[in-house]
Order: C-alpha cells, then structure tokens, then sequence
C-alpha cells in the first residue's frame, strides 16, 4: 500500500478514481459534500486540513487491495512522452571564383534547380552531410566556410541549415541519375533565372553579394 504523507487535492481525487466513485458516492463515503469535493479537482495542488488529512487516511486504509493497486498505478507520473524529430535537411551553396553550384531535381511532376542538400540523420552533423551529399549528387570536393542559418523550408515544411561552401576539386556531373537531371556551374549573377529570388533564403543573397 502506497504511503501519502500529505493529501492535497490532486491525491483526494486519485483515490476517488480509484475507487470509482462520482462526487456523490465519494462525498458521501467521506462524509463531506459533494461541492467540497469538485473543489478538490479544481484546486490539485492544495493541501487539505489536518481533520481531512485523516478522514482520506481512514477512507484509504480501509479500503481493498484492488483499490490500492489502482491507487498506486495512478500515482505513478506517465512515461516521457518520445518527441519526434522533425525533418532536416542540409544545403550547401558552393562558390567556384563566381559561380555557384546547382542541380536540377525532379519532383512533383516538375524539374526543379536548387542547391545540393541532403536528409540529416538524428544525432548527425548537418555541415558534415552538406559536404558529404555534395559530392555525393556532383563528384564536387567542398569544405565549408560558414553556416548561413536555419529556417522552416517554406515549400517542403523541413528544417533546413544552409551552409556556404567553397570549391576544392573535382568535375561536376550527375552522380544521382534518380533524383537529378542535371548539375551545373551557375553566375551568381544569372542565379534567380533558375532558382526564384523570392524563394532564396536572403542570408544567401547577401553571401554571395559579400562573395562577389
């Protein structure tokens, strides 16, 4: 049997659950009104009187196995709650004297340029996945150089952690043949004929304006 040092409204009303009991039934098995106790409910935290703290002391001990039982399983905090980790994504915008790399991702039934980007596993390093899928989708070696930030992708809902790279080795060309139809070289200057202006995340904009 589980000991309570101190009743307090939250206590009163596990055991009433436990001993299935509506306000009446328990008001009445107290002795105490039905009123008092939906003020219990509403007040959890509240300690009640010393002649309280032992009228819930006798109505406890008296009661059966089962209804301790009951009465323990309730007084056990409920399990942490497992919070899901919502998607992210790395993307890597590499600089090459002045231009920038894209590729050109089927998706939705349209081709889409982007930056190369790629899934960031639970517990791993986003700049590290911005390089590895770089080469991964272009055969291009980068290293980065900052990160430029993070948002909630407006079309895709993900997080996303953008990072500004630079070229190190390497030809460009389509190693990902499933997602991509294509990489290129882009001018920084001619970068919103293939990807919108008003879909660049601005701290890349104003990288590549301080990169020029």
């Amino acid at each position: 049997m589980e000991i309570v040092g101190t009743w307090t409204g939250r206590t009163a009303c596990l055991l009433q659950e436990a001993m299935r009991m509506t306000n009446e039934e328990f008001g009445e098995r107290l002795g105490i009104s039905p009123r008092t106790i939906s003020r219990w409910h509403s007040a959890p935290e509240k300690p009640h009187r010393s002649e309280v703290q032992q009228i819930l002391d006798t109505a406890y001990e008296q009661a059966g196995e089962a209804v301790h039982r009951r009465f323990a399983l309730l007084l056990r905090p409920p399990p942490a709650r497992l919070e899901a980790q919502a998607l992210r994504v790395a993307i890597a915008v590499v600089l090459r004297a002045d231009d920038v790399l894209l590729v050109c991702r089927r998706g939705d039934g349209e081709l889409r340029w982007q930056f190369p980007a790629g899934m960031v596993k639970p517990g791993g390093d986003a700049s590290s996945v911005a390089v590895q899928e770089t080469h991964g989708e272009t055969g291009i070696h980068c290293t980065i150089v900052e990160e430029l930030g993070e948002r909630i992708h407006p079309k895709t809902g993900v997080v996303a952690t953008y990072f500004l790279g630079d070229y190190l080795a390497g030809e460009a060309s389509n190693l990902d043949p499933l997602e991509n139809v294509d990489v290129a070289w882009v001018p920084r200057s001619a970068l919103t004929r293939f990807i919108p202006s008003d879909q660049i995340y601005p701290p890349i904009m104003a990288a590549l304006e301080v990169a020029a």
